[in-house]
């Protein structure tokens, strides 16, 4: 089997959840890797809870529903209550600090502390905290290149949103910092 791996992303609708997974799903898409993305929310949207789910690999997708992540991004505490229990041995935990006072209970696995929100508001927009945990967990898992994210990150917002490129790509980065630690 060549490459392979499946993530959940969750937390707050609001929090920019979706538009992560699909901003690494449409990278990992350019590099020429199979993808899926699978969005999840509550009937409340914002606020309520979101998660998604991506699966990068060189082969064909058999199915795009996960079970037992390898990786996992928590943005909040019902999000690490619910997913870390699924979360493969050996799995990557990025765990938002800034917003999770729960402890993880699992020591079978890699856990990666982000101030997520703190870097986001040192930065000027507390809405980047999203871009902070990207930045962390691709930091680890070299998953795509950063170049790839950044060029999808300036495709999506499009023309005339320099200076929300430019945040973003602040916090991205401040992540990939943490992330390579």
């Amino acid at each position: 089997m060549g490459f392979y791996e499946d993530l959940i992303i969750a937390g707050f609708g609001g929090q920019g959840i979706l538009f992560i997974g699909k901003l690494l799903a449409y990278a990992a898409m350019k590099e020429g890797r199979n993808v899926t993305w699978i969005p999840s929310y509550g009937p409340e949207m914002r606020g309520g809870t979101a998660n998604c789910t991506v699966v990068v690999s060189d082969e064909e997708i058999g199915s795009p529903v996960i079970t037992n992540p390898h990786s996992l991004i928590v943005m909040n505490n019902p999000s690490l209550e619910a997913f870390e229990p699924r979360l493969k041995t050996g799995g990557l935990l990025v765990v938002n600090t800034s917003l999770v006072t729960l402890q993880p209970k699992r020591d079978d696995i890699t856990i990666v502390h982000v101030p997520a929100n703190k870097i986001a508001i040192e930065l000027g927009n507390d809405r980047a905290a999203n871009m902070v945990m990207l930045g962390a967990y691709l930091a680890r898992t070299k998953l795509v290149a950063e170049e790839s994210i950044l060029d999808a990150l300036e495709k999506v917002l499009g023309k005339g949103k320099e200076e929300l490129f430019e945040v973003n790509k602040a916090a991205f980065e401040k992540g990939t910092e943490i992330g390579r630690v």
